[in-house]
């Protein structure tokens, strides 16, 4: 019945895979079985020096830094950014956080207290609807039992797009940017902070910064995705 019922469903409201743009089918959970498995993973949380981590190195002190996938441009996994970050398909996000915490049991990331994602200035997250850092971070928490906060910071200033900027353009376009509101909620943990995509690594240095002005905060990061600078 309730197979009979999805199938009804379907026909009228075909559930599409991001990726490649088949109709998924029942057992298929936001990807294609296909295309997630063709999903490029760089298996980073198991390398502690791993190239995300190596972006960091000299700039700001973490505890981990990793990535769940590389991100090519004209890629599938482009397709499924896109959809997740502009078309509304938050669920994708989530579930790719999921699986994304799933790998990261027993490995140091578990260490984290507490995660939060990167904020969005209220004027992005006004025109968005949403911040899809926060779905990939509730994916994650799903995974790891760790509770998600969102309002410990802020993004006090609506900088422009990073998409073209190169590296010190990136990093002085974020500078400054966060703002700490809620301390008690921060200090004394171990925070994993948790982002869509990392590139240069600029914005999760000029946030993990302000965090570990705190006293005896730690912090480590996961990204759903690894762009390289070209």
């Amino acid at each position: 019945m309730k197979s009979g019922l999805y199938d009804l469903f379907s026909l009228v409201f075909p559930q599409i895979c991001p990726a490649c743009g088949n109709v998924l089918y029942i057992q298929e959970n936001s990807i294609c079985t296909k295309c997630l498995y063709e999903l490029p993973k760089t298996n980073f949380h198991l390398d502690k020096d791993n190239e995300v981590a190596r972006l960091f190195w000299g700039r700001v002190r973490l505890d981990a830094a990793a990535s769940y996938y590389y991100y090519y441009k004209g890629s599938r996994f482009q397709n499924i950014i896109h959809q997740f970050k502009y078309r509304g398909q938050k669920h994708i996000g989530y579930y790719l956080g999921k699986l994304f915490g799933s790998d990261l049991i027993n490995t140091p990331f578990c260490e984290a207290e507490i995660i939060h994602p990167v904020p969005l200035h209220y004027k992005k997250l006004k025109r968005r609807g949403y911040n899809q850092s926060e779905f990939v971070a509730r994916g994650i928490s799903e995974s790891l039992k760790k509770p998600v906060i969102t309002d410990a910071i802020c993004r006090a200033t609506d900088v422009e797009s990073q998409t073209i900027k190169n590296r010190y353009e990136r990093w002085i376009n974020v500078e400054g940017v966060f703002k700490i509101k809620y301390f008690n909620k921060l200090k004394n943990r171990h925070i994993l902070l948790v982002d869509d995509v990392v590139t240069t690594g600029s914005t999760l240095e000029a946030c993990a910064s302000e965090i570990l002005k705190l006293n005896n905060t730690k912090v480590s990061v996961a990204t759903l995705a690894y762009a390289k600078a070209g």
